[in-house]
């Protein structure tokens, strides 16, 4: 996988592209994201069930991935069964 391929959930309306990856499993609502949309819908995880916000930026602690939703959906985005975070914004520099 590169930077730039879009991914679609296989459990939720989710869809990111792929900014920075690492080579693990990319997920959403615990089910793994791929290239295009299954016929049939896997079941939600309750302990991915946070949902993902449209425009936000997703990253892991070492900051191997990066993800920008597309789409939101009902499920939270994992990486092998880890949790990612919103990406802060950097502050802008103070004009005096």
């Amino acid at each position: 996988m590169k930077p730039g391929t879009r991914l679609k959930s296989a459990a939720d309306d989710t869809e990111v592209m792929v900014i920075r990856t690492g080579g693990g499993t990319i997920e959403s609502g615990g089910a793994p994201m791929g290239e295009a949309k299954p016929a049939e819908l896997a079941p939600l995880s309750p302990d991915f069930s946070g949902g993902s916000l449209m425009g936000k930026r997703y990253v892991d602690a070492a900051g191997a991935y990066e993800l920008l939703v597309v789409k939101p959906g009902k499920g939270s985005l994992s990486v092998d069964g880890v949790a990612l975070v919103v990406k802060d914004a950097k502050p802008l520099p103070a004009s005096d």
